[in-house]
């Protein structure tokens, strides 16, 4: 079974590529002192960051990758975007009051992952989730901003519809499952 360590500090993410990559050993990082600065300017430079710096602390043994994902709402130019985690204390509250005056609530869940080789090569997967923002929070399950996004197709919030839906469906599942497919050309 190919091993996989993912250098996040979010177990929520974990138990989600868990739940993409069932064919695969996967594993947080660890401690290995201060995460790195996430100062790149897309999804991708800040997954490759964390992944190249995942891929000096471990062994050879493994896989090491990298995710970064946000949501971007239309009605305003995409932001939050990749700074979505770092957005303001409470970004859900601030995303639903940028948004209140605006018809337009399309927004849109990204998600990058950049996995390491032991060797170095690199494998880079995008998914996206479609939707739009509640008018209000709902629903006990997920994370971050699953409380106000409705998925398209779907008449709940990602909340609500539950973390066994969200693993299957999410950006980061779909993301996941693209990945699941390119490291198996290099197993």
């Amino acid at each position: 079974m190919t091993r996989l360590v993912v250098a996040t500090g979010n177990p929520h993410k974990l138990d989600e590529l868990r739940a993409s990559l069932p064919a695969f050993e996967l594993e947080l990082l660890g401690d290995v002192g201060a995460a790195p600065d996430e100062n790149g300017t897309t999804y991708e430079a800040n997954a490759r960051i964390k992944a190249l710096f995942g891929r000096r602390h471990v062994g050879s043994e493994a896989w090491v990758v990298g995710e970064d994902s946000g949501i971007e709402a239309a009605a305003l130019d995409g932001r939050p975007g990749i700074n979505s985690a770092r957005w303001a204390a409470d970004g859900l509250a601030r995303l639903l009051a940028e948004l209140e005056p605006h018809a337009d609530r399309r927004v849109a869940y990204v998600c990058t992952i950049v996995a390491v080789a032991p060797d170095g090569r690199e494998v880079t997967v995008t998914g996206t989730l479609e939707g739009v923002a509640a008018l209000a929070p709902s629903g006990s399950e997920g994370f971050g901003y699953d409380p106000i996004f409705v998925p398209v197709g779907e008449q709940a919030t990602v909340a609500a519809l539950g973390d066994g839906w969200k693993h299957r469906h999410s950006h980061r599942a779909r993301a996941a499952a693209q990945l699941a497919v390119l490291l198996e050309e290099f197993r």
